[in-house]
Formats: C-alpha cells, structure tokens, sequence
C-alpha cells in the first residue's frame, strides 16, 4: 500500500489529544473560517455541504465528523465499522512507516525546540512523499495548490457545524452506502 502523506500537524509531545488537536489543527481552521475547499457531495440521495472527517468517540457530534457506531449490530453498521477503523489504522501505520524509513524520529526528540522538530518532520514527510514518486507511486505525482479562496464566513457557521442532526443523518446515509455495496468482513478478517 502506498501512504502519500497530505497533512502533518504536530505539537508539544504529551499534548496532542484529540480536542486539542481539534482546536490548533490549521486543517480544521479552514473548515471553521470558511476557506476549506469546495467539497459538497450526495450520499443516499441526500445532499452535504461540506467534506467529513473520520474520528473516533471522543469527538462531538458535529456535522463534519463521522464516528464510528460504538455498538454496532446490523450487518451494515459491522461493515462500516470494519471499514473506518481500517481507514483511521492506515493514517496510525504512516507514523510507524516514517520512523522505519526516518530512524531520527523513532527516538526521543525532547533536547530538540519545537521550530527544529518541526523542519526535521516535515523533511522526512517531504522525502517519504519524494521517494513515493520516484518510485512511480506516487497519488498525486503534481501539487497543483488550491485556487484562492475569498473568505466569506457564513454567519452561521458555527451552528452548522455543531449540528447533531446532520451529524447523524450523515453517518446513518454512509451506512446505508456501504451496506448497499454488499461488502462482507468475516472472523478471518480481522485481526
């Protein structure tokens, strides 16, 4: 499998839970100061304004992140399970490939400031992704950056992303989705 890596966000060891990488993360800024891309889509027939975000449970119920039933019983809601948990584990195995490849972050960098952490990590994710293409792998093997964006926050923003209602309609439609694919995990299936 190739991972082609297309965001980094790190900070402080010990200090990346998952709500304070919600707050800090420059990737979900732009969902909440309005320049993430364009990215509306249909699923089960239904219309979404915005792209989603897989997460775990400790998540809150907005209209941008799916979470994973936590107590799956329809065939469908298994398989969907199966399925996110599999996406969200190949983002845990590219940090365990980049410190295979880049043996400098497999060990401690506390004696090292974070502006120096920093440039170090993002060259192993700029080489990593620089081999990926030279090998001829490569996802995307021209950045073309996004067009600019006009800023024009929606005055109701915040309350359309905090919309549990979404949320849920949301999960429930891709659920539908993927039952209706007819994907099946058996006991040999997992791990």
């Amino acid at each position: 499998m190739i991972l082609w890596i297309w965001h980094s966000y790190f900070g402080v060891p010990g200090s990346n839970n998952d709500i304070n990488v919600l707050h800090t993360s420059p990737l979900f800024q732009t969902v909440t100061d309005g320049t993430a891309p364009y990215s509306p889509f249909y699923v089960n027939r239904r219309y979404y304004r915005r792209g989603f975000f897989l997460v775990d449970g400790i998540y809150p119920s907005w209209s941008v992140f799916v979470k994973t039933p936590s107590f799956p019983v329809e065939a469908k809601e298994i398989v969907f399970k199966k399925l996110q948990e599999s996406a969200r584990k190949d983002v845990e195995r590219a940090f365990g490939v980049l410190k295979v490849r880049w043996g400098m972050l497999h060990r401690p960098v506390h004696a090292i400031n974070k502006k120096a952490i920093h440039s170090i990590v993002y060259a192993c994710i700029i080489l990593h992704n620089m081999l990926i293409k030279e090998d001829g792998r490569a996802i995307s093997p021209d950045w073309l950056p996004d067009p600019p964006t006009q800023v024009q926050v929606p005055q109701n923003i915040q309350q359309e992303l905090r919309n549990e209602e979404t949320h849920f309609r949301l999960r429930y439609d891709l659920i539908e989705l993927v039952g209706s694919l007819g994907l099946e995990f058996h006991e040999s299936d997992e791990e």
